[in-house]
């Protein structure tokens, strides 16, 4: 069984010293026996990054929908795990207002993080928080998942434009502030005509991503996780996209000298 002092152990041999900015994906089932249960996965990451910036999803796309369109972020639970759930709770924790890809937020600029979220019209924006983990060339750790979970990729694509990811027409959308108003909010769903889950495709860069060192493999308790750098993997997915820009669709396996050209 792993002790709060485990887990801050395993964060240190990853390499990090607190003050980074991380996005979490998890799977806590993956981590196995803890003293304390999530609650203690919780406190471990809020004090560990209580001097950078911690960030974890609190996705609600599997419920948002059409006829069920207002978010209210104070109460809509995401569908994405234990770990994400609780977080959000906690005090201190401020929560974005993107009705399907919103995440949680705790630490230094949490805050001015988040801004915003209530005015993009795609789910995984350049210029909202997805995007910005480039500009804070921020890590992302896969705790017992894979790329499948990397919501930081759906947002390359976004940069790069890439076609048949996003409905023609958007979702009307109600956004409940905390002066208790409504805001709409025109927001376009994920999709792709030829599978329902596009970022299931992203594992055909698994190896890819190691090669190149994008990403590297990490152990948090029982969980065999990847750590990603958000520059290197904007960097890399950019070279397989512009050789093809749907290639994670059209492609049964990625080449690998597409991958690895340009490398020093």
């Amino acid at each position: 069984m792993y002790t709060k002092e485990d887990l801050k152990q395993h964060l240190q041999q990853m390499g990090f010293v607190g003050t980074e900015t991380i996005m979490i994906h998890s799977s806590m089932k993956s981590i196995g026996e803890v003293e304390g249960g999530a609650e203690i996965v919780i406190d471990t990451l809020m004090e560990y990054f209580q001097e950078g910036l911690l960030l974890l999803p609190t996705h609600t796309w599997n419920q948002m929908s059409e006829e069920y369109c207002v978010f209210d972020p104070q109460t809509e639970p995401a569908c994405v795990g234990i770990l994400p759930n609780l977080f959000m709770k906690r005090k201190g924790v401020v929560r974005s207002l993107h009705p399907t890809h919103s995440i949680a937020a705790y630490g230094k600029r949490a805050a001015e993080y988040i801004r915003g979220e209530e005015y993009v019209t795609t789910p995984c924006a350049p210029n909202g928080c997805w995007g910005r983990l480039l500009e804070e060339e921020a890590k992302i750790l896969l705790i017992g998942v894979t790329h499948a979970r990397n919501t930081f990729i759906h947002s390359i694509e976004e940069m790069w434009d890439v076609p048949e990811r996003l409905t023609a027409e958007p979702v009307l959308f109600q956004i409940k502030l905390s002066d208790g108003s409504v805001k709409p909010a025109p927001v376009h769903r994920h999709y792709n005509p030829y599978t329902d889950h596009i970022s299931e495709e992203y594992d055909k860069m698994l190896e890819g991503y190691f090669r190149t060192e994008a990403a590297v493999k990490v152990e948090f308790g029982d969980a065999k996780c990847i750590l990603c750098d958000a520059k290197k993997l904007y960097e890399v997915t950019g070279r397989i996209l512009k050789q093809e820009r749907n290639c994670f669709i059209d492609c049964k396996q990625i080449p690998e000298e597409w991958y690895l050209t340009d490398m020093d």
